[in-house]
C-alpha cells in the first residue's frame, strides 16, 4: 500500500511539472507588446528617429497640430534623443528641440502629460540597463523642468534593453538603442 502511494505521488509531481512547463511556454511579455497591446518599434527598418514613432508618439496631439511635429524643419519633429555609451548626459545638439517641446507643452490648449521612455543597448545587466534608461529619462525631464514644464506633467518610464529600436548586435545598432523617446500619449 505504501509503495502505491509513492507511485501516485510521483505521478502527481510529474503531472504538476508538465503543467508548469506548458504554462511557462505560453507567457506573454512586454517585449512582444503583449501586455500593453502597443506596437513594438523594433525589427523591420530599425525604427529609428521619428520614423515608425509617429503613430504612437503623437496620439495625444490634435490632428490639426500634428503637421508641425512631422515637418523635418521644425524642432518638434525631434522626439528621439540619443546618448553615448553608458551615459545619461544630454547632448547640446538637442537643446533647440527640447526648448520647442517645453514651449509647446506650456502653451498647449489642454494640460498635457508627456511620457519619457528611456532605453539602453544590450550591453550590461538587465537591472543596470533599467536604471540607465531611467537616468536618461530623468535627464531629459530635468531639462524640460528647467525650461518651465511642471514636473507633474512629465512621467519617466524605463524599458532598459527590452525594446530595442534595432535588434542588431553592432555599434551601429547599439547607438540607435541608447535613447529617450518623448511620447505625447492620449490624455
Amino acid at each position: 500500500m505504501k509503495m502505491l502511494d509513492s507511485r501516485r505521488l510521483f505521478a502527481l509531481v510529474a503531472l504538476g511539472w508538465l503543467v508548469l512547463a506548458a504554462s511557462g511556454c505560453s507567457t506573454t511579455t512586454a517585449e512582444d507588446g503583449g501586455e500593453t497591446g502597443e506596437t513594438v518599434e523594433s525589427g523591420e527598418g530599425g525604427g529609428l528617429g521619428t520614423e515608425g514613432l509617429e503613430d504612437r508618439s503623437l496620439v495625444g496631439i490634435a490632428p490639426d497640430e500634428r503637421a508641425a511635429f512631422n515637418d523635418p524643419n521644425n524642432p518638434l519633429s525631434v522626439r528621439v534623443f540619443y546618448f553615448d555609451f553608458d551615459s545619461d548626459l544630454v547632448k547640446p545638439e538637442y537643446d533647440r528641440a527640447l526648448q520647442a517641446h517645453a514651449d509647446y507643452i506650456k502653451k498647449a490648449k489642454t494640460r498635457l502629460t508627456i511620457r519619457l521612455e528611456g532605453h539602453a543597448d544590450e550591453r550590461g545587466s538587465r537591472e543596470y540597463n533599467i536604471g540607465l534608461g531611467e537616468r536618461r529619462g530623468n535627464a531629459i525631464k530635468r531639462i524640460l523642468q528647467v525650461k518651465g514644464v511642471p514636473g507633474d506633467q512629465l512621467a519617466v518610464l524605463s524599458y532598459g534593453e527590452e525594446r530595442p529600436a534595432d535588434p542588431g548586435h553592432s555599434e551601429d545598432a547599439w547607438s540607435k538603442n541608447r535613447r529617450v523617446e518623448l511620447i505625447y500619449p492620449r490624455q
